[in-house]
């Protein structure tokens, strides 16, 4: 399950370089030392096409743009900025933030190493060399993964991307790239942040928010929460992060994290016949217990690293409020109340998809819970 707050901030790490003046619209760089130029030139030719172990990875727009040349030496290190697309899967350039390392010979600057800048994301092809499985409508890049596992999850995505664009009319691509690391501590690797940070998950969905398709979605699986689900529960975590693939472009600041992360599980169960009892274990404990929840999930209670279990009872009760949506006001209100959401603030977006307030929507949704879960 993926905050998309939360998300936000890694994909801002992802696909953003902030530190870098030149890259940052403030105006033109100073003009290089020689020695800078000649270290930049070598940059250049040396990045003027992908590495051939990446032959396999539909690359295109494949460049990097140096900002910044420090010598030590016979050494010299230049912080620059890789972009590149995915073709027929990026809507523009992702951007990587990388420090490349070059030696001084006797012929002038070669280069000896490529590596994330320091606290920058990793690549998939930094931790060894990548495989590629293409589906019907998905791209899987895995390293360490045998080529039985990245079929199942091209497999997988397939069927996630139909779910979801039976229950998402909206425009979307309609395809989704999936990144699969060997392990914990390499999935975290590739989103910048702690690996305890994603244990117990299955998967995260990297990318922006802001009104407009990202130029780079990717569903990130962690290989040891997925390989301890049921078929069904991959199921479910798939079409989830697909979903939030498909409802980027209408997903904004606004968009209550209950809504975002309900509409993704709404999306996830939608057809599959599980009940609220099954499908929220933990807030149904809570009721029983006499806890019905005062008000709909806070966008804080879906943070990462907090207690599972208040975390669970966010993201089901996130669900249910959903759910209610579809059941009572219809299929098609649920999906203009989730696009009217991100433009206006929500009591507006409530008036217009629903005709009722917040506080009628709690109301509804709290005796849903008592009527359901008790």
């Amino acid at each position: 399950m993926t905050p998309v707050r939360r998300r936000t901030a890694v994909r801002l790490l992802a696909l953003a370089l902030c530190p870098l003046p030149a890259l940052a619209g403030c105006g033109d760089p100073a003009p290089a030392a020689p020695a800078d130029a000649a270290v930049r030139r070598a940059v250049a030719d040396w990045s003027a096409a992908p590495p051939a172990r990446l032959g396999g990875i539909p690359l295109e727009d494949w460049s990097y743009r140096v900002a910044s040349v420090r010598q030590d030496g016979v050494r010299a290190y230049a912080r620059a900025e890789l972009r590149y697309r995915l073709a027929g899967y990026d809507a523009a350039p992702a951007a990587s933030a990388r420090e490349v390392e070059l030696a001084r010979d006797g012929t002038g600057w070669r280069v000896t190493a490529d590596r994330p800048a320091p606290g920058a994301p990793a690549q998939l092809w930094d931790q060894g060399d990548p495989a590629a499985v293409r589906g019907a409508h998905s791209l899987v890049l895995g390293v360490g993964r045998s080529p039985q596992e990245l079929s199942a999850l091209a497999d997988g995505a397939d069927r996630a991307v139909s779910a979801v664009g039976a229950a998402w009319p909206g425009p979307w691509a309609r395809r989704v790239v999936v990144l699969a690391p060997a392990t914990l501590d390499a999935m975290a690797a590739l989103l910048g942040r702690p690996a305890d940070t994603y244990r117990g998950l299955g998967a995260v969905t990297t990318g922006s928010t802001g009104g407009g398709p990202a130029p780079a979605d990717r569903v990130v699986v962690n290989p040891e929460g997925y390989a301890g689900l049921s078929e069904a529960g991959r199921r479910i975590v798939l079409t989830h992060e697909v979903t939030h693939v498909a409802t980027r472009a209408a997903t904004s600041a606004r968009t209550p994290q209950w809504l975002s992360e309900g509409f993704a599980d709404w999306a996830a169960y939608r057809g599959t016949g599980t009940t609220p009892a099954e499908g929220a274990p933990e807030l149904a404990r809570a009721v029983r217990r006499g806890e019905l929840p005062g008000a709909l999930p806070a966008d804080g209670d879906f943070a990462f690293g907090g207690d599972p279990s208040a975390a669970a009872r966010a993201y089901e009760g996130a669900w249910l409020a959903c759910r209610l949506v579809a059941a009572r006001w219809g299929e098609a209100a649920l999906v203009r109340l989730y696009e009217l959401a991100g433009r206006e603030p929500l009591p507006a977006a409530l008036e217009q998809a629903l005709g009722t307030d917040p506080a009628g929507l709690t109301a509804a949704w709290q005796e849903t819970l008592r009527q359901e879960l008790r």
